[in-house]
């Protein structure tokens, strides 16, 4: 287990329960002052009160909707100004059950603000910082249906194949400059999570319901280790990177100049 030595901050958003929750009492335990950002300042009080008391450390909190632009400018602007922030976990996130043509337009559009628009607004704005100091950790928490979008809704698994793909993205853009990215992928939490999404976690399978702390346990063995993308679930990492390598080796042929030739015909 990895065990600050300074005093380094970590922000986590949809820090009042389930998987952020877990976070936070994880990174307190490693040493780290927290600012913790949530809808609900009452269970926000509560958690920062009883990490205070068993860590030592320093915690912070921020009431805000990340769906609403003048709440999420308010932790941009502690992303981008305070440097003591040295990781981000991008962990609040809406989920959904319903299929596409079951959904309203607002609750695609309240998805997608939350899981791409917000995590992307709240990259941008501490990254620029950590490049400058020459360090820093970002955690993206993705989905398993980022890897398997005929699961729930295909919007759903569009946003966390988004999360997926920024944070591949940004490993390219900003290893080299000191910045660690981690997407993690987990499969089915037992969280509220699940009520949120319209399918009450009592609903699924016993085996394939994993615990928020062995999720979160998981996921911070991945970054010591070294990992981009945690797939905690998986019990071949192989698997993983025979996927990740096949993909890889679609690239030189991914752009030519003339179609291929499958698409010629009667040329």
């Amino acid at each position: 287990m990895t065990t600050q030595t300074k005093q380094d901050t970590a922000l986590i958003t949809g820090a009042s329960t389930g998987i952020g929750a877990v976070y936070a009492n994880r990174l307190a335990r490693r040493g780290y002052d927290l600012i913790l950002v949530a809808r609900n300042q009452d269970k926000l009080n509560q958690l920062a009160r009883q990490l205070s008391a068993s860590s030592g450390r320093k915690i912070d909190t921020i009431k805000a909707d990340l769906s609403l632009k003048s709440d999420l400018q308010i932790v941009e602007q502690r992303l981008a100004s305070d440097a003591s922030i040295t990781m981000l976990v991008n962990n609040a996130g809406l989920g959904a059950t319903k299929s596409l043509v079951d959904s309203t337009p607002e609750e695609l559009d309240e998805l997608i603000t939350l899981n791409v628009q917000a995590l992307t607004r709240l990259t941008r704005a501490v990254a620029p910082a950590m490049v400058g100091r020459g360090h820093g950790t970002i955690v993206n928490i993705s989905s398993i249906a980022a890897l398997a979008p005929e699961i729930l809704n295909g919007s759903y698994g569009g946003t966390k194949a988004y999360v997926l793909a920024l944070t591949q993205s940004l490993d390219h853009e900003l290893s080299e400059k000191g910045v660690r990215v981690q997407a993690v992928l987990p499969g089915a939490i037992s969280t509220p999570f699940w009520d949120r999404a319209g399918l009450p976690v009592q609903h699924l399978p016993n085996e394939i319901v994993m615990t928020a702390e062995d999720l979160v346990d998981a996921a911070l063995a991945g970054l010591d280790q070294g990992e981009l993308v945690t797939l905690p679930s998986l019990p071949d990492l192989d698997d993983w990177s025979r996927f990740d390598d096949a993909r890889k080796a679609l690239k030189p042929n991914l752009s030519h100049v003339k179609p291929a030739s499958r698409y010629r015909v009667g040329v």
